[in-house]
């Protein structure tokens, strides 16, 4: 994506507006978003677009829709950690990991649904209600960030952030048939991130490939 984005065979717009089509068709049945940002996200590629034709530096997701487990802050938008306890929560900064994603270029999509607290490995206990596993809806999608494994797997979003405690990023992957990675521990800044045990919370990648 980012390549046709940077060889100029496909724009930002067309892509986002194509997910974003794609969210509101099938995500009623997956549930793997908490909150989906339709105008931000258009706002967001509509820039890169424009940034793009000036001949401005590209990073490396430039235009790029991705999405973010919903236990990242971010600035401005709702963080519920899956939970009714922040369900009106909105966050004065965004976590370094939320910063470093929107400094790659990408186009934000929106936050994903996840274990209550990351506590879980179904993603069954949100208050959001559960996410179905987009292979075969009468399954779980794993946890806790079953809602970000199962966006990239139904094609909701190019790759997600997820976080993995012991097993919350790899374990989805696995049962939702994409790619999932835990980095070293600290490796990756936590700031921002809601805890669930710091000593072994760790964020990291979920996309469709190895490549990715």
């Amino acid at each position: 994506a980012a390549r046709r984005i940077r060889d100029g065979q496909v724009s930002s717009r067309e892509l986002t507006g194509a997910l974003l089509d794609r969210i509101a068709e099938i995500d009623p049945k997956i549930n793997a978003y908490i909150t989906v940002l339709p105008e931000s996200a258009k706002a967001r590629a509509a820039a890169c677009d424009e940034e793009q034709a000036r001949g401005l530096p590209l990073g490396p997701l430039h235009g790029v829709p991705v999405g973010l487990k919903d236990i990242f802050c971010t600035r401005g938008v709702r963080t519920t950690c899956g939970s009714k306890i922040l369900g009106g929560f909105i966050p004065p900064y965004d976590a370094m990991v939320t910063e470093k994603v929107l400094a790659s270029g990408a186009v934000l999509l929106g936050k994903h649904n996840m274990d209550e607290f990351a506590m879980g490995s179904s993603t069954e206990t949100s208050h959001f209600g559960p996410t179905r596993n987009p292979c075969d809806l009468s399954r779980i999608p794993g946890g806790s960030s079953g809602g970000t494994a199962a966006a990239v797997a139904a094609m909701m979003c190019f790759a997600g952030v997820g976080t993995d405690t012991g097993g919350s990023i790899r374990q989805p992957a696995s049962l939702c048939g994409v790619v999932g990675m835990k980095p070293t521990y600290g490796r990756v800044s936590r700031y921002g991130m809601i805890a669930f045990a710091s000593s072994l919370d760790q964020a990291g990648p979920i996309t469709r490939s190895v490549a990715d």
